[in-house]
């Protein structure tokens, strides 16, 4: 275990200060800060409500649930109970650049959330998937070069992202597949009943 954690604080260590450069002293504060996304991510969900048909007003429904449960998860249930500091307060060759804050550290909300949009819309809209991707690594990295969070809260936060995200699908999908069925067969009836009455 210790072993584990050194491994994990030099990670840490070098992907925060280790490639510090003035570029992105300036990106990833920015990459960081979700308020950036919250009009594109509000026009993208209007367009697929308005737009998408059935499949975009579902998918906007089951997106708005996901994030709801990767969020609280993240942040009011695992944070609390595991109780990791952030390593800004902990690590002393740590590279603060936009303040530490007194939250915790362990499943970083960012990475959970993220990642949860990305696998969920990447899925439905296979075009999309590998940019979403990019972008949630993307916005976790700048968690931990801004020394806010450990690599494995990063990878945690994926993990737990990724797959509730994967769960939803799947039911969106069995929801679908059910719906499909009822309708095939509620067809060859209704199919009949108007040529008969023909």
């Amino acid at each position: 275990m210790h072993s584990l954690i050194g491994f994990d604080t030099w990670l840490f260590l070098h992907l925060n200060a280790g490639v510090a450069n003035s570029f992105f002293d300036w990106l990833m504060p920015i990459v960081t800060n979700l308020g950036y996304y919250r009009i594109p991510l509000f026009l993208g969900l209007a367009s697929l409500a308005v737009f998408g048909g059935g499949k975009g007003r579902s998918a906007v429904l089951l997106a708005l649930i996901t994030v709801t449960l990767t969020d609280q998860l993240a942040s009011s249930i695992l944070k609390p109970l595991i109780g990791r500091v952030r390593p800004c307060h902990v690590v002393e060759a740590v590279r603060v650049i936009t303040g530490c804050g007194n939250t915790l550290s362990f499943p970083s909300g960012h990475a959970t959330t993220s990642m949860a949009v990305a696998i969920f819309f990447g899925l439905l809209y296979r075009r999309w998937l590998w940019l979403l991707i990019v972008l949630s690594v993307l916005i976790s990295y700048s968690r931990v070069y801004l020394g806010l969070h450990y690599p494995s809260d990063i990878l945690a936060g994926w993990i737990i992202g990724g797959a509730i995200a994967w769960g939803m699908i799947r039911l969106y999908q069995s929801v679908l597949r059910r719906r499909m069925e009822r309708w095939r067969a509620f067809r060859p009836r209704w199919s009949a009943d108007s040529s008969s009455g023909r």
